[in-house]
């Protein structure tokens, strides 16, 4: 398998390479008073790049990220940029540590101050990353931590949660598709374990063919297997509001589990189960 290494080349970014890369495969920001987030991921192959940062029609959206809803009220998924919510919360992340790679992993961690408009911490989000490269595929790990500061109420909302942003064009198509055998408009707001994308990416050699990237919702989670959203632009995460509103009571703590899993070419539903029995099969 490949060996990693990591590059904190600036205040606020994590770089990882595979040794003797010229350019990273995942980066992670985490720049000040931003949300943070992942981007570009490149394909396990090099063919091109499977994530998208702030496109025209979501430019709240950010490769792969964390955002939430209604959080006693307040938003932190739109960042103020539509209409509708023009007054939402802050984001304060710190990357925590040293990032490190021993041989084809790579582990980092990025802490979050979540404020309201007005300056008041709300919640304290910690990602936990870990990658871990096969060659031919990735798996991109998070534990996500949530804990209260004050009591908090997060409210029933159609998305939320992890997120992923891939570079989809009308003209180019893409498909989407979750464990229950729901294919594109008919997986939105259903329940799923885990939903696999494609899509031809925009820096790809013509006739290349695309990775397959799936997102996986592990079963500790709360209130496993969570509907999903799945959008019109084929952007996809699991969403624990969907199913209705939810409560932290100040200082307690809500962790949640997801793998990234990103495959080099397309692999049968049948390699996707294993990878997810493997994951689910973890401890917490």
């Amino acid at each position: 398998m490949p060996d990693l290494t990591v590059c904190e080349e600036e205040p606020g970014a994590v770089r990882v390479f595979r040794a003797g890369g010229a350019a990273p495969i995942v980066t992670q920001h985490a720049r000040p008073h931003c949300r943070p987030y992942l981007h570009p991921i490149v394909s396990p192959t090099g063919v091109g790049t499977v994530t998208e940062d702030a496109p025209d029609h979501h430019p709240w959206q950010h490769g792969l990220s964390v955002g939430l809803n209604d959080v006693n009220g307040v938003g932190f998924w739109h960042e103020g940029m539509h209409p509708k919510h023009l007054n939402d919360g802050t984001f304060h992340p710190v990357l925590a540590g040293t990032p490190s790679a021993r041989g084809n992993r790579a582990l980092w961690e990025v802490r979050t101050e979540l404020r309201t408009p007005g300056g008041d911490p709300l919640l304290h989000e910690t990602q936990a990353w870990t990658l871990t490269d096969h060659g031919a595929s990735y798996e991109l790990d998070l534990r996500l931590e949530l804990r209260a500061v004050p009591d908090l109420t997060m409210g029933a909302y159609p998305y939320g949660g992890l997120f992923l942003r891939m570079p989809y064009r009308p003209e180019n198509g893409g498909t989407a598709y979750n464990s229950e055998g729901r294919t594109g408009s008919d997986a939105e707001q259903r329940t799923a374990r885990w939903v696999a994308v494609q899509m031809p990416l925009l820096d790809a050699a013509p006739g290349a063919e695309p990775p397959l990237v799936v997102v996986m919702d592990h079963p500790v989670n709360f209130r496993h297997p969570v509907p999903w959203r799945v959008d019109n632009e084929l952007g996809v995460g699991p969403s624990v509001s969907i199913g209705g509103a939810w409560h932290l009571p100040a200082g307690t703590v809500r962790l949640f589990r997801h793998r990234v899993a990103i495959f080099g070419a397309p692999v049968p539903a049948e390699e996707i189960e294993k990878s997810w029995r493997a994951f689910a099969g973890e401890s917490t």
